[in-house]
C-alpha cells in the first residue's frame, strides 16, 4: 500500500482551515472549528440537522480482471488543551497563556491525525455482501506538569481526547465493464447534547478517504470516456468529491476529498510549505503575518504548534523565495511540449514603453504618476475588494500598458499600515483610468 503521490495534496485537505490567519485562537474567526469533512455524532446530527453523520463516495473502476482496493481513512480527532497557573494554595487555576520555555501556550482544541488503513479489498467479493469495518478511536487524558526557572512547578497542561466509535461500509456493483465501488464512512459515537463545540470532539474531522486499485483503472468523473458517461452519471457522492491524483495520466491512485478539487490537483510548486489555506495565495498570507504585531505573533504562536512554525517561518523566509511567492504565468503548450514560464513583468510591461515607475496617465486634467493620491470608484468588477476599496483613498506605485495597450494603474491602500510592505513586494491592486479620480496631496 502505497499513497506517497498523493500525499502533500492529501496533508493540504487534512489542514484546511485548521487554524486561520491572523492563527491567534483569540480571533474571531478561529472561534468556529472544523468547517470540512465533519462526520458527526448520528445523535448529534438528528437533533441540531447540523453537521452530518455520514459520508459517500462512489467510484468507478474499469476492470477485465479482479481488482483489488487499498483504502486509507485519513482524519483528525480533537484532543482539547487546557492550561492552567498555580494557585496560591497549592492547586490550579485557569490561565490564558502559560510560559512554557521560550514560548506560551493557550487553551486550544488541538487536532490529532488519525490513519486507518484496509488492504487488498477484493472487488468481487463486495459485489456478492456489504462489508462492514469498524472504525474507532480511543479517548485519553495526559497531564503535563511545567516548571519554571527555578524548577519550582508554575502550571501545568492537560490534554483530553474522547472516544469515536464509526464504520466504513463498502459494497459494489457492476455497470457494464465497470464496477461501481461505494465506500459510506458513519459515526454511530454515543453522545447527547447540542452543543457542536463539544459534538466535535466526538467526530471524524477533515475526513478523506485514499484509494489505490491493482487489476484495474480508476475512471474519472469529471471527464469520463465516452462509453462511462453513463456509469460516471449514476455515482452518488454526498459530501465528496473523488478525483485522480498523482502525475497526470495515472488512474491507479483516488482522493475522495470533502473540498471540491479536480482531477490531480497539485500544491503551486512555488510555495514551500502548508498555511492551513491550500486555497489561498501564500504570498498574500505571508505578507500579513508579516504585519501582526510582536504581541500578535506571540498569541498565534502559542495557539498551536502549525500556527507557531507558519509565524516562524515567514519571519525567517529568505528575499529568494519570498519572490517566488509572487507566482509564474504558465504557458498553455501544445500536447507534448515541455511546459515553459512567463515573467509576468513581460505581459505588463511592452517592449518600447516607459517603465510602469516613470509612466504617467491624464484622468480628469491631471497628471497621474507613482506617488499621486487617488480616489478609488470601481465600475467593472463587484468582487468584495472592490466592495472594499471603494471611494478609498490609495496611493499610486506605477502605470503599466499591456500587451493590448490598455492601461492600468497599480495602487496601493493609502492609509493601510501594510501599505508600503506590498509595495515593496509589489503587490498591487489593478484600475483603469476611469474608475480612479485624482486626490490630491496627503493634508
Amino acid at each position: 500500500m502505497s499513497f506517497e503521490a498523493a500525499e502533500r495534496i492529501a496533508d493540504a485537505v487534512l489542514y484546511e482551515g485548521y487554524v486561520l490567519y491572523p492563527y491567534r485562537a483569540s480571533a474571531q474567526k478561529n472561534q468556529v472549528r472544523w468547517q470540512f469533512g465533519v462526520v458527526a455524532p448520528r445523535s448529534f446530527s438528528d437533533a441540531t440537522g447540523s453537521d452530518p453523520w455520514w459520508a459517500q463516495t462512489e467510484c468507478l473502476v474499469a476492470t477485465d480482471d479482479a481488482p483489488a482496493i487499498d483504502i486509507r481513512l485519513r482524519f483528525l480527532q480533537a484532543q482539547a488543551r487546557t492550561v492552567e497557573h498555580t494557585s496560591g494554595d497549592g492547586g490550579f487555576e485557569p490561565a490564558g497563556l502559560l510560559r512554557v520555555g521560550d514560548h506560551d501556550v493557550a487553551g486550544w482544541d488541538e487536532g490529532i491525525a488519525r490513519t486507518h488503513d484496509v488492504a487488498g479489498v477484493e472487488l468481487r467479493d463486495l459485489l456478492d455482501q456489504e462489508r462492514l469495518i469498524p472504525v474507532s478511536e480511543s479517548g485519553g487524558q495526559e497531564t503535563e506538569l511545567v516548571q519554571d526557572d527555578a524548577g519550582v512547578v508554575s502550571g501545568r497542561i492537560t490534554r483530553e481526547r474522547w472516544p469515536i466509535d464509526g464504520s466504513m461500509r463498502l459494497s459494489a456493483e457492476r455497470h457494464g465493464r465497470f464496477i461501481r465501488l461505494r465506500l459510506r464512512i458513519e459515526n454511530v459515537t454515543d453522545w447527547a447534547g447540542d452543543d457542536r463545540d463539544r459534538a466535535m470532539r466526538r467526530s471524524f474531522l477533515s475526513a478523506h478517504l485514499l484509494l489505490q486499485v491493482r487489476g484495474g483503472a480508476f475512471v474519472s468523473l469529471i471527464d469520463p470516456p465516452d462509453d462511462a458517461v453513463e456509469a460516471a452519471a449514476s455515482c452518488a457522492n454526498v459530501r465528496t468529491w473523488p478525483v485522480l491524483v498523482g502525475e497526470a495520466g495515472r488512474r491507479d491512485l483516488l482522493l475522495s476529498s470533502p473540498i471540491i478539487l479536480y482531477d490531480y490537483p497539485a500544491i503551486a510548486p512555488e510555495s514551500p510549505r502548508d498555511l492551513c489555506d491550500g486555497t489561498e495565495i501564500d504570498e498574500i498570507l505571508a505578507l500579513r503575518v508579516m504585519t501582526l504585531t510582536d504581541e500578535e505573533k506571540r498569541e498565534a504562536r502559542a495557539t498551536d504548534a502549525r500556527a507557531r512554525d507558519i509565524v516562524d517561518r515567514t519571519d525567517a523566509m529568505p528575499q529568494d523565495v519570498f519572490e517566488r511567492l509572487h507566482g509564474a504565468v504558465r504557458e498553455a503548450q501544445p500536447s507534448g511540449a515541455v511546459p515553459g514560464l512567463v515573467e509576468w513583468e513581460t505581459l505588463l510591461n511592452p517592449p518600447g514603453q516607459p517603465a510602469p515607475q516613470d509612466d504617467a496617465v491624464e484622468i480628469a486634467g491631471v497628471r497621474v504618476a507613482r506617488g499621486s493620491r487617488v480616489t478609488v470608484r470601481p465600475k467593472r468588477r463587484a468582487d468584495p475588494i472592490d466592495l472594499f476599496m471603494r471611494d478609498r483613498v490609495a496611493r499610486v506605485e506605477g502605470v503599466y500598458r499591456d500587451l493590448e495597450g490598455v492601461t492600468h494603474v497599480a495602487v496601493v491602500v493609502a492609509d493601510d499600515a501594510a501599505g508600503d510592505l506590498l509595495a515593496e513586494y509589489g503587490r498591487y491592486l489593478y484600475y483603469r483610468p476611469d474608475e480612479l479620480e485624482p486626490a490630491g496631496p496627503r493634508e
